[in-house]
């Protein structure tokens, strides 16, 4: 068996578990949530901080695989909105969450014990380029694209100034421990400051907890969510997330002239299932909750099988 399989049942093995223990009742749904909150506050940004610090980044800057990566967003971002809005007669609120839905890969929780596994620290390193600035440009879109929306929907008094967007903006990005733990880990490389070996294995033994521990309350999130209808809009967005996202990927990557090893690890990112920030953003919206709940469901199941098409994929082509 390839090692990249092996890698791909590990992770989906790991979230199929959560899954089992939290629809068995064997751990409650908040009990998950417990565990989520360790892996986003703690864990996971303690990894990404290690990462950073102690990586070599050889292809320097990496403007042109961010351009890739939201090449691809770009796109999908827009034909998941266009689509939705055309054959399931929502509104524009709604295409915002289709959009957002369509493009926006859950690069924390799958992607990060993902590529670890499969490409390695190396990996890593570059998946954490591509972190450092998802998250600021995905709320940034989604927030000013909703406003946008409110307008067009005819709830103007519901929308927001540019100094209220801005603000709110700055706010969520700067209470995010996972902004926070990219931020200081280039603070402290730049800075050339050390860290105690004793430091540095508190923070190893906590942030090697993250991957199994994502995956896992991946898995319990997942049945909390669960398929809730609208399942022809869901297998839409699905699909442009799953194929079209990663093939858009592909070619840019090409057209490009990205690094080999670059351009696996971007193409895989972007072929990973969107999660449960999809759901949160519909939330916040007041629409689409449905929409994104089972997309996410079905997406997640079927990444499992077209996570590992696409690594066959970006081994053939680069």
């Amino acid at each position: 068996m390839p090692a990249f399989a092996e890698n791909i049942i590990v992770v989906f093995s790991l979230i199929a578990i959560g899954y089992a223990v939290a629809r068995i009742k064997l751990i409650s749904q908040a009990t998950g949530d417990g565990l989520a909150e360790f892996v986003f506050k703690v864990a996971l940004p303690l990894l990404l901080f290690r990462t950073i610090v102690h990586s070599e980044f050889e292809h320097g800057l990496p403007f042109l695989m961010w351009l890739t990566y939201f090449t691809a967003v770009a796109v999908t971002w827009f034909l998941g909105h266009m689509l939705l809005r055309a054959f399931f007669a929502r509104d524009v609120r709604g295409g915002v969450v289709a959009g957002v839905t369509a493009s926006f890969s859950n690069l924390l929780l799958i992607g990060v014990p993902l590529m670890s596994g499969i490409f390695g620290d190396q990996g890593l390193a570059v998946l954490s380029q591509i972190l450092s600035i998802h998250l600021p440009i995905m709320m940034a879109a989604s927030l000013i694209t909703f406003d946008y929306a409110l307008r067009r929907d005819g709830m103007a008094e519901k929308a927001a100034g540019p100094v209220d967007l801005a603000r709110r903006f700055l706010r969520q990005l700067f209470s995010n421990p996972l902004i926070i733990g990219i931020v200081m880990g280039l603070f402290v490389r730049v800075a050339g400051i050390p860290i105690p070996n004793v430091a540095d294995r508190v923070i190893v033994s906590l942030g090697s907890a993250g991957g199994p521990l994502a995956l896992f309350s991946m898995g319990i999130s997942i049945y909390g969510y669960g398929v809730r209808g609208q399942i022809p809009s869901s297998l839409l967005l699905v699909t442009l997330k799953l194929m079209v996202m990663p093939a858009v990927a592909t070619l840019a990557a090409l057209a490009f002239g990205l690094p080999d090893d670059v351009a696996k690890v971007t193409v895989v990112a972007a072929s990973l299932p969107a999660g449960a920030n999809t759901w949160l953003i519909a939330s916040r919206f007041g629409t689409g909750q449905r929409l994104a709940a089972t997309s996410l469901t079905i997406g997640t199941a079927l990444a499992a099988l077209t996570s590992g098409f696409w690594l066959m994929v970006v081994e053939q082509v680069f």
